[in-house]
Order: C-alpha cells, then sequence, then structure tokens
C-alpha cells in the first residue's frame, strides 16, 4: 500500500479494534505489500488489513479456526472478539493473536515437521478451495495482455507464457495426489513462537500437490520432509520463480522490490538447473 492508504489502512484497524473493547492507541506496521499487517497495542493484537471486495478472507478466516479446531500449526483468531471480517473505510479487517518472535530463526526440522503437521490437519478438512493452476493461469493473463504488462519485452513475454503452459502440462501429466496447502509456506509466512512454529496468511490456500508448497521453502527444510518427489519438486520450484516473475510486471503491482523479481527471476529460469528457492533469491537480493 503506499502511505495514504497505509495511514488509513492503520486508522482503520484501530477503530474496529475500539469499538471492539480492545486498547489499540497505536499500529506498527510489520509487513506491507497489497496487504498490511499490523500490531496493534496496548491491546496487543495482530490485525491484517486489505482493501474490501478480497473475499478471500472470510475464507482465510473460516480455514484458520477449523484447522485449529484439529490442531494445525497456525496462528489462531484473537479470542476476545467474534471470529470475522471487519469492514471500516473501505478495508476488510481481520484480528489473530500476536506473538512476539521468540527464535531469529527456525530450525529446517522444526520448519519442516511443522508444515508436515499443517499438511495433515488441512487433510481432515473438506473445504471448498482454488485449485494451484488458478494460479497459473492468472500468471498467464498477466504475461499474455500487453495493457497488464506494458513494460514487459515481447522476448520475456513469449518466454514466461511458454514456460508457465510447459510447467502445467508436465505437473498435470505427473498425475501426483492432491490435498489442501498453504500455498505459499516461505519462511515471511511462518513464526517461531513460545508454541512451536505456527503459520499465517492462509488466504493462499490451495490444492495441489505438496510438492508446490515445499517449493516456498529453503531447501534445507524440504531435505526434512518426507516421501518428496524430488523432479516434481523442481517442476513446481521452476513454476513459482515464473509466476512471481509474471506477477511483479504487473501494472500496479506494489511488492517491495519488484524490479528484482520480475527481471532476475527470468533470467534464473533461464539459466537452467539447479533451480534456486525464494529465500536463495532473496539472499542475492540482500548482497554479500
Amino acid at each position: 500500500m503506499d502511505r495514504p492508504d497505509v495511514t488509513r489502512a492503520k486508522a482503520a484497524a484501530t477503530s474496529v479494534a475500539a469499538s471492539l473493547g480492545l486498547r489499540a492507541s497505536d499500529a506498527t506496521v510489520l509487513h506491507n505489500s497489497n496487504k498490511l499487517a499490523l500490531r496493534l497495542t496496548p491491546c496487543d493484537v495482530f490485525a491484517r488489513v486489505a482493501p474490501v471486495g478480497q473475499e478471500v478472507a472470510r475464507f482465510e478466516v473460516e480455514l484458520a479456526r477449523r484447522l485449529a479446531e484439529v490442531g494445525g500449526p497456525v496462528c489462531p483468531l484473537e479470542p476476545r472478539v467474534d471470529p470475522r471480517v471487519y469492514t471500516r473505510d473501505g478495508f476488510a479487517v481481520t484480528l489473530w493473536t500476536y506473538h512476539a518472535p521468540v527464535t531469529p530463526h527456525l530450525s529446517p526440522a522444526d520448519y519442516a515437521g511443522a508444515l508436515e503437521r499443517l499438511h495433515a490437519g488441512m487433510r481432515r478438512l473438506d473445504m471448498p478451495s482454488p485449485h494451484f493452476t488458478d494460479r497459473i493461469t492468472e500468471a498467464e493473463e498477466v504475461v499474455a495482455d500487453p495493457e497488464r504488462s506494458p513494460e514487459l519485452a515481447d522476448a520475456d513475454r513469449v518466454f514466461l507464457g511458454g514456460r508457465l503452459a510447459g510447467l502445467r502440462r508436465a505437473i498435470e501429466e505427473r498425475g501426483a495426489v492432491e490435498q489442501l496447502l498453504h500455498g505459499e509456506p516461505h519462511p515471511g509466512n511462518v513464526l517461531g513462537t513460545r508454541d512451536g512454529p505456527l503459520f499465517i496468511d492462509l488466504e493462499t490456500c490451495c490444492r495441489g500437490p505438496v510438492e508446490f508448497d515445499l517449493a516456498h521453502v529453503p531447501e534445507a527444510v524440504s531435505a526434512h520432509y518426507p516421501h518428496i518427489d524430488r523432479d516434481l519438486l523442481d517442476d513446481c520450484r521452476q513454476l513459482v520463480l515464473a509466476m512471481v516473475a509474471a506477477w511483479r510486471w504487473e501494472v500496479g503491482d506494489q511488492f517491495p522490490n519488484g524490479r528484482f523479481f520480475r527481471e532476475e527471476f527470468p533470467r534464473v529460469l533461464r539459466d537452467g538447473p539447479p533451480w534456486p528457492t525464494l529465500d536463495t533469491m532473496n539472499d542475492r537480493l540482500a548482497g554479500p
């Protein structure tokens, strides 16, 4: 969000909290992209704020509630208020339990174990959800439409479109078992807490092979996850790089450091294997 929207979003979140009897005199930005993550104090609530119209927030709240019931390692909703989406001044606000970080880094084994437990809990739920190929379609539509991606060079447009289509076919032809997934369980969406690793940002949930989720985690984490199809994981890692690159070219994209991702990811895909993980690419962005 840009600065004026951030100001309005913070005001909306604190207003919602106050109307529910939660003292919220300050809102600290924890993460800002197309949505805002805030810590409200002194009530110590984690708030997620997005423009109204993103109905996926209701799905996220219901999924979090049901996963908590089956013991899934997810950040719980704020227990002092009703578990639902609140609207204020054009924003949808959801309220969650704030967990202060207790470790700077999760061990790969703990991270993998938490993801395995999350997947086990998700297999117990019967919820309609998008398919991971819907996200491929979204990326293909950005690449195919010059009005949505006017700065994308023709050669890159052809390359990304072809790679997305080819990876879709390759993954579908493997016929892997599919289930409900987190969708983006990268390190930014897992918290190290006193209760162990907890996953956040469930709005990206979709159905697909577990290797699609594992394509978002560090190599050391996937090494601890049992029974992986390594060839399928390689395909999914390429797919994630291609989709992220496509989304960064869309007009109005506000993802931090978007230019790096939209330019560097196609270059990496052209270079060939071994396919880097997202955290490896983030490390390259950070530099030495």
